[in-house]
Formats: C-alpha cells, sequence, structure tokens
C-alpha cells in the first residue's frame, strides 16, 4: 500500500484531536477500524507516530516530523483539488461517473446517456465508498453509485446529495457442492463454523460491518482468506471459504447464493451527484430511470426474487 492524502488527512486528524476515539468520531470511522490504518500507516512510513496512553494520543518525535510536513502539504494540495475540479467542471459536457462493486452502474450510466446524449460519457470503479464520495465533494467525478450499511452511514460531504435507492439483505455465498447450499436460507451460526473468505480492511467499511455482526454471536469467524472481486469467487468456487455477497449477486456455475435467517445484516445502494454538477437539473429523471432497472434485473438473482416474493414488506426501494 502506497501512502495517500487520505492518509496524511488521518494523521492530522488525530493530532488535532488528541485521542483515536476522538478522531475516529470527527472522520467517522470506528475506533478499532482507525487503529488499524493508522499502524498501516505507521508500517509504511517506518515509525510510531503516536504514543498511545490512557489520556490520548500524543506526537512521537518522529511523529511530530510527519505531522507538520503533512500540515505543510495539505493545503496547497487541497487548493491544487479544488482549482483542477472547477475548471475541469467548466466543461459541462463532461459526465465522469465512479462506482463500487454494485449493480446500479450500467442503470446510471444507460440514465444518463438517455437524458444527455451529448455529454462524454466515462466511468471507473472503485472499492472505496469513502474515496469515491471525496472524488464527488472535489470535483473529480460527476456522479457516484455507493454503498454503506445502515448502521455505518457515510460521512457527508459539503456540496453533495446522497439518495438511497434501495435497502437490500446481505446473503451468504457459498460453493455449490457445500451442504448448505441444499438450504433455502442459512443461520448465520451454521456460516461461522466455515473458514470465511473476507474483503480487505482498508477503504471499505463491510468488513468491520461483517465482523461487529459476528461479535454479537460471541463468535468470530476463521477468515484466512482475503479477497475481493472474482478471486473471492474463485476461492469460494473452489470450496474453501464461504463468504457474504450482496443480494443482487447474480450466481455463477460453482456458487450459490442463500439468503440469511433473520435478515441481520443489510447493504444500502446509494447514487450521489454534487448541488452545482449537471446532473442535478435531472435528479429526478435520473432516480426513476435507476429504480426502474434495478427492478427489472431483480429477477435475475433467483435467490433474492424468492426473498423479495416472500418479504413484500421489506422491499425498500424509493
Amino acid at each position: 500500500m502506497d501512502l495517500e492524502i487520505r492518509h496524511l488527512r488521518v494523521v492530522c486528524a488525530i493530532a488535532e484531536a488528541g485521542s483515536l476515539t476522538r478522531a475516529a468520531a470527527s472522520l467517522r470511522m470506528t475506533q478499532p477500524g482507525l487503529s488499524a490504518q493508522l499502524r498501516r500507516i505507521e508500517a509504511m512510513l517506518g515509525g510510531a507516530l503516536f504514543d498511545r496512553r490512557q489520556s490520548g494520543a500524543a506526537p512521537t518525535p518522529f511523529g511530530e516530523l510527519v505531522i507538520a510536513r503533512a500540515r505543510a502539504i495539505l493545503p496547497g494540495v487541497e487548493g491544487l483539488l479544488a482549482d483542477t475540479a472547477r475548471h475541469r467542471r467548466s466543461g459541462s459536457d463532461r459526465i465522469r461517473v465512479g462506482s463500487v462493486g454494485a449493480p446500479l452502474l450500467g442503470h446510471l450510466l444507460l440514465a444518463v446517456g438517455a437524458l444527455l446524449p451529448e455529454a462524454d460519457l466515462t466511468s471507473r470503479c472503485q472499492y472505496s465508498p469513502v474515496a469515491l464520495l471525496d472524488d464527488l465533494a472535489a470535483g473529480r467525478i460527476e456522479a457516484a453509485v455507493l454503498g454503506d450499511h445502515p448502521d455505518q452511514e457515510l460521512p457527508r460531504r459539503e456540496g453533495v446529495a446522497l439518495h438511497t435507492i434501495v435497502t437490500e439483505p446481505v446473503f451468504a455465498l457459498l460453493p455449490a457442492a457445500h451442504p448448505l447450499a441444499a438450504q433455502d436460507e442459512v443461520s448465520l451460526a451454521d456460516l461461522l463454523t466455515e473458514d470465511w473468505a473476507v474483503p480487505r480492511p482498508d477503504g471499505d467499511r463491510t468488513r468491520e460491518c461483517w465482523a461487529s455482526l459476528c461479535a454479537v454471536t460471541g463468535r468470530t469467524p476463521s477468515a484466512p482468506y482475503e479477497a475481493e472481486g472474482r478471486q473471492l469467487i474463485e476461492i469460494v468456487r473452489a470450496g474453501l471459504a464461504v463468504s457474504l455477497c450482496q443480494a443482487t449477486f447474480i450466481e455463477v456455475p460453482g456458487v450459490v447464493v442463500r439468503p440469511l435467517a433473520g435478515n441481520p445484516l443489510w447493504y444500502r445502494h446509494i447514487l450521489a451527484w454534487r448541488h452545482d454538477g449537471p446532473l442535478a437539473p435531472r435528479g429526478t429523471e435520473i432516480l426513476r430511470r435507476v429504480v426502474d432497472g434495478y427492478l427489472a434485473a431483480c429477477p435475475d438473482s433467483p435467490a433474492y426474487a424468492r426473498w423479495r416474493d416472500l418479504n413484500p414488506e421489506d422491499r425498500s426501494v424509493i
């Protein structure tokens, strides 16, 4: 992992707050998540930045050096990003869209393309919704498909509108030959007896949310495999582990999707754009088209389609 501007912001936030707990609150992170990120930053830089004490976090001499440099660097970087963002926004025919791994990107691109056919439309994907939200706030993209968990909501950014499309349950992802695949739904307790494949913790709070859910049961799953996307699917397909997935995940040969009994975990799909951006005047129509596309695609995931039939009161689509 390379040092990034967001890491410097984290270091400065801890220095200003004087404790990891207060810094985590200001950054809308959990304290364990912030502690883990700080350890990775310290490993990259090659030394401890703070002395952790009961009274708070005090910079080490090495940390004072890093903090001083970070405070000198960040204003210039922020100014550069703001100036370039204003310059880019001057060309209203450019529409740049970012997306996490979610089922809404295609529907958003189709909606924008239909409503603004003359626009120069591009997209890029990224794992972290927070990084995309920062890009949106800075004007590096005009719209984004984001996601979070209802009890770990994304932070608000000035000038950015967040629109919830749907909150859907999280399902189990299993090898097709796994005994649990024969069941209509899977209990979390049964999953916790298996090895898990999990996403990396940096940049996204999905893993934290999974861990919090498991902590309620008093058990911690064995998670020997860290992977994302296609690699995670291949680990599950090989029969090495189980995992969790979005309800709209489309089954591929070798894996199956099953609802979790009791629906203990949820995921929220969000569309976002700038208040002063080119999509704002078309927002209502874009939302309608994306929702229609989402609903039309739900039958492509048979497990989710069955779940929706059985749980009509939980169809929380706007």
